[in-house]
């Protein structure tokens, strides 16, 4: 029988759109697709197989099988002709079915009849949901046009599955592999656990109509939006700024590759042709691409799925501004956990702080700003959580755990049980170190030990009466300005910083001077491109540069800090000569508000930080200079061992704790004993009891930290003899031929002597 293939799909899917708006009950509907789709591809056999979370296709529907085989004839996964196609995500066309080494018999179906078999997986996001099978008595190949029918028709059957129709058709006990259970475990980045509902950072734009009326139409839009978005890529690339819009060049690069793909649009195209409208054709294609690169083992090629995602979901977003709406944003949710590939420091700070519950990263470093950001909010972390955004719903229900690393989407109910348990020991755990706040932090052999906590915005205030800190030790005035659209006048930086001293009530506030630049981007300043950010115009050089924004900051905070104490420090100084100029340039600032009468701080402390190897070559110079020095250990780390802290292959490679960082910072600490000048360090060395114990142990005596980590390391001092450890730990950094490592020697320490790390 021939028949006008170029009407076929067209008919079938209104017939189909005409179904899907009937009010049947799941399984009549899913009957009637069956029989819509034989006829209209001359089959005598349509059979749906759906994927359950134990890994069963079980089949659904049939038009043409034993109609008593449905819901009880069952394939495993890679298992018969069903399987493989589940498995492989790839279409099977035979002429023989019999014939293929991985053809299964079921006798309870009496499909040994059909020689001809087409089968195609159901898919969304890139996941085999199911399979959607036609078969014939004659041995045939099937068409071209008839294998992309199917294709588009089993897109159709995918939004069945994930609108959860076919929940009310599964037996008892079993649930549909859309809702299943996934754990993907990560790195544990911050500490905590998280239990909420999914929040794409990315969210998807989701296509509500996937049938075209008039193929034309849709053909222009696709052609106007890949027009659109060839000349955005191309923009992008010729722009100097590229990398302070978040993206490397290499993978605009790969963009710019396959938005002139011809084979690509060529899909696009013939998915409008089927049927579907632009919107529905790019998902299609993006589904097909996605299945088959996730199967690949070459982490090139698996890397590039990303770039072909992010190509394929700017193109969803082009069209979405050409007639087709974009899901409207909901509601944000009261327990929001937010699952982003990567984002910067900024973007989430534009998240409701009190409904943020937690933050998963596929990229992103333990030292990555974004990191440091989400543990100074105190809500926990998991970064290199790989294919975590594809197998994660809007809305669904997740729990992280911030200690071991692990992402539960859609947990068990016994899964969700054990953790609230967990979270509600934790509390305790919590408010036993809540019952130390008022403990003097004295070591057992009676040193005092300065407890600090880092802030950077007013949310993070309330937490330094919580936590029994002593004053903030790091103020980090950028998160201001990286919050903000545009340039924070002087009035306003002034207003911040008196509220910030006020709601201190009388603690110390250690202000750093803007560090923006590397990984810090403020929207409204636009740098150079630079090849390596963190080593470029950043911190005090870009605001030596930019004379008129550091004496602005300085006015505001002398004004701010009138008649109270004021601590300044400078971040990334690398040549003492630095910090001359900028206390010239504070002098004259002094003179201004002198000469016109306003109050000046009672007490003006300025200090450095200590962040590049250079200045380990000047320690006394910078000691004279100074009236305190602060050492930001994540920076210092990352220049002294050459490492990017961003990078997480080799973020992680050395230890801190290895002997030559604490040699290093061990020469810091006698450097401040020698000229009395008081050593602090701030990073994430000091919110880790083992790390902070280390720290005490060659000589500092003042740190700052996380709000969240001052209880544990309190609880840690109040039982520590620095000086027996001070001895064991010179002892072993003076050693050359030892080769036991530094970390194993502080737990062997801890336990010998009963300390709680």
């Amino acid at each position: 029988m021939v028949r006008d293939l170029a009407h076929g799909p067209r008919i079938l899917l209104r017939r189909l759109r005409e179904l899907s708006a009937e009010p049947l009950e799941p399984q009549e509907r899913l009957d009637r697709i069956v029989v819509q789709i034989a006829s209209n591809m001359v089959a005598e056999v349509c059979s749906v197989y759906v994927l359950r979370a134990d890994g069963v296709l079980e089949l659904y529907a049939t038009e043409g099988l034993n109609k008593e085989s449905v819901h009880t004839a069952q394939l495993k996964m890679g298992e018969g002709l069903v399987g493989t196609i589940a498995a492989s995500a790839q279409p099977l066309n035979l002429s023989d079915a019999q014939s293929h080494p991985a053809f299964a018999y079921l006798p309870e179906t009496g499909e040994e009849l059909f020689h001809s078999f087409l089968g195609v997986p159901i898919l969304r996001a890139g996941r085999a949901l199911g399979v959607l099978v036609v078969q014939n008595r004659a041995q045939r190949h099937y068409s071209d046009d008839e294998v992309e029918a199917l294709e588009t028709v089993a897109m159709l059957l995918a939004e069945m599955v994930a609108s959860g129709e076919l929940k009310k058709l599964t037996k008892p006990g079993q649930e549909l592999d859309l809702t299943r259970p996934v754990m993907v475990a990560g790195e544990a980045y911050g500490d905590g656990i998280g239990l909420g509902y999914v929040v794409l950072h990315d969210p998807r734009v989701v296509v509500t109509n996937l049938l075209n009326d008039d193929v034309e139409f849709e053909l222009n839009r696709l052609g106007e939006a890949l027009g659109s978005l060839r000349i955005h890529i191309d923009d992008m690339l010729s722009r100097r700024e590229v990398s302070m819009e978040g993206e490397h060049r290499a993978v605009l690069e790969a963009y710019r590759m396959f938005a002139h793909d011809r084979g690509w649009v060529r899909k696009l195209e013939e998915a409008i042709r089927n049927g579907l409208t632009a919107e529905a054709a790019v998902e299609r294609v993006q589904s097909e691409t996605r299945a088959r690169m996730m199967r690949l083992t070459d982490p090139y090629l698996r890397e590039r799925m990303h770039d072909f995602d992010d190509l394929a979901n700017r193109l969803l977003r082009q069209l979405a501004g050409f007639g087709a709406h974009a899901a409207a944003a909901d509601t944000f949710p009261n327990d929001a956990i937010v699952i982003a590939r990567a984002m910067g420091a900024a973007e989430l700070l534009d998240y409701p702080r009190a409904n943020l519950r937690g933050l998963v990263l596929e990229e992103g470093a333990v030292t990555s700003h974004i990191v440091i950001v989400a543990k100074a909010m105190g809500i926990p972390v998991v970064g290199q959580a790989t294919g975590v955004v594809a197998l994660a719903e809007k809305g669904d229900a997740v729990i992280i755990d911030g200690e071991d690393g692990k992402v539960h989407l859609r947990p068990a109910q016994d899964v969700q049980k054990a953790y609230e348990e967990k979270v509600r020991f934790r509390a305790r755990r919590q408010e036993q170190f809540r019952a130390l706040r008022s403990v003097d932090p004295v070591t057992r052999d009676g040193k005092r030990i300065s407890l600090n906590m880092n802030a950077g915005l007013l949310v993070d205030l309330p937490q330094l009466a919580d936590s029994g800190a002593e004053g903030i030790g790091l103020f980090r005035t950028e998160l201001q300005f990286m919050i903000a659209s545009t340039m924070p006048k002087g009035e306003e930086q002034e207003a911040f910083y008196r509220s910030v001293i006020k709601q201190a009530g009388g603690r110390p506030v250690t202000f750093r001077t803007l560090d923006i630049g590397s990984d810090k981007v403020v929207p409204y300043f636009q740098a150079a491109k630079e090849e390596n950010p963190a080593l470029g115009w950043r911190a005090i050089r870009l605001a030596l540069d930019r004379p008129g924004l550091l004496r602005t900051q300085l006015r505001a905070l002398l004004k701010a800090a009138g008649g109270t104490e004021l601590k300044i420090m400078i971040p990334m100084v690398t040549e003492v000569e630095e910090m001359r100029q900028v206390r010239a340039l504070l002098q004259k600032e002094v003179l201004h508000l002198s000469k016109f009468g306003h109050p000046l701080p009672k007490k003006l402390q300025y200090g450095a930080m200590l962040e590049v190897p250079s200045l380990l070559w000047q320690l006394d110079e910078l000691m004279a200079e100074s009236d305190f020095v602060s050492v930001g250990s994540n920076d210092l780390f990352q220049f002294a061992m050459a490492v990017d802290r961003g990078n997480a292959r080799v973020s992680d490679r050395f230890d801190n704790l290895g002997k030559p960082f604490l040699r290093l910072l061990r020469d810091i600490a006698r450097a401040g004993e020698r000229n009395n000048t008081p050593v602090t360090l701030c990073g994430e060395m000091a919110g880790k009891p083992i790390s902070a114990m280390a720290l005490m142990g060659i000589g500092y005596r003042s740190v700052s930290m996380s709000p969240a980590a001052i209880g544990p390391v309190k609880a840690m001092l109040l039982g520590l003899d620095v000086g027996a450890l001070s001895r064991m730990l010179n002892e072993a950094l003076d050693d050359k031929a030892s080769t036991i490592p530094m970390r194993a020697i502080l737990k062997r320490f801890a336990e010998t002597h009963n300390i709680p790390l």
